[in-house]
């Protein structure tokens, strides 16, 4: 491989890491949080710290014409992202992280629907036999060694297994629009990442204010910038290996946070069921290179 793509794949790999990392913070240091509080704090102090970087960038912010229906556009995908990130959230606060994270990572199985009905894509035979094997990694999440359909009943009445597939499925239609974004509209990573910050932390303000807070949040304020500067991170260092790679190597290297949090719930919130859990997050991360690779 030329120097090009293992760089691209060191982002890749990077972005998994942050991303693992975050999921797993969620749960540790804000599980007292509101999904609202949580968000606009965090985005609003991402958006802070990501100002250096379109700073330093080159070129317009916004596109000289039709400006309006970008902002427009990027408003919707925003709107989107900041739900997809309230039901993840709900879902890590009541469950297990390593229970969540290879349920909300199938976002793939989703996108293609999506793709196929708005965009025409053609599914291929490796595209459907993904779908499927994402499908069996919700099953093994939910596998506890009993009967052979306890595992579908645990997942039909599991909220959070619920709350990760709806994030999931919203992600995926966020996926779809952020296509549309930086394909057919040409936006540039460093106009669409630190508008997103900003829509999620003021869609989300109004409702933290009327929220409960922890009687000493302002405690947690370090923690907060530690978990703003990772999704800050994330979200730049993904879009550089986007850059350099297809998404079909990217794709599944990213979702490689899901192994990244499940590891790290085991080790340090002592969570159980690793080996079943692992099994379900590799075979996430397999269905997901199969879409990609189709």
């Amino acid at each position: 491989m030329d120097s090009d793509v293992n760089i691209g794949i060191a982002f890749a790999g990077l972005a998994a890491l942050l991303y693992g990392t975050s999921l797993f913070v969620m749960k540790r240091w804000f599980a007292d949080y509101s999904s609202p509080t949580f968000l606009s704090i965090t985005y609003a102090i991402s958006m802070v710290l990501y100002l250096p970087v379109v700073v330093a960038a080159d070129g317009p912010f916004l596109p000289a014409s039709n400006r309006v229906s970008v902002l427009g556009a990027i408003f919707a995908v925003t709107a989107l992202t900041a739900l997809a990130m309230v039901f993840l959230f709900r879902a890590l606060r009541i469950g297990e992280v390593s229970y969540v994270s290879p349920i909300s990572k199938i976002i793939p199985v989703f996108v293609l629907p999506l793709e196929v009905g708005l965009l025409r894509q053609q599914l291929s035979a490796l595209q459907v036999g993904g779908v499927v094997v994402a499908t069996i990694a919700i099953y093994v999440a939910n596998w506890e060694g009993t009967t052979l359909l306890a595992p579908i009943k645990r997942a039909s009445r599991s909220r959070p297994a619920q709350l990760a597939l709806l994030s999931a499925a919203t992600f995926a239609v966020v996926d779809v629009g952020k296509r549309v974004l930086m394909q057919e509209l040409a936006i540039a990573p460093t106009t669409y990442v630190p508008l997103m910050f900003f829509g999620i932390a003021g869609l989300m303000g109004p409702l933290a204010i009327r929220a409960r807070w922890p009687d000493d949040w302002w405690r947690d304020l370090p923690f907060f910038v530690v978990t703003a500067l990772v999704i800050a991170a994330g979200n730049h260092v993904v879009l550089l290996s986007f850059q350099r790679l297809p998404a079909s190597i990217v794709s599944p290297v990213v979702n490689g946070q899901a192994i990244v949090a499940v590891i790290l719930g085991a080790i340090f919130l002592e969570e159980s069921h690793l080996r079943t859990r692992l099994a379900a997050t590799g075979l996430a991360i397999l269905g997901i290179t199969m879409i990609s690779l189709g």
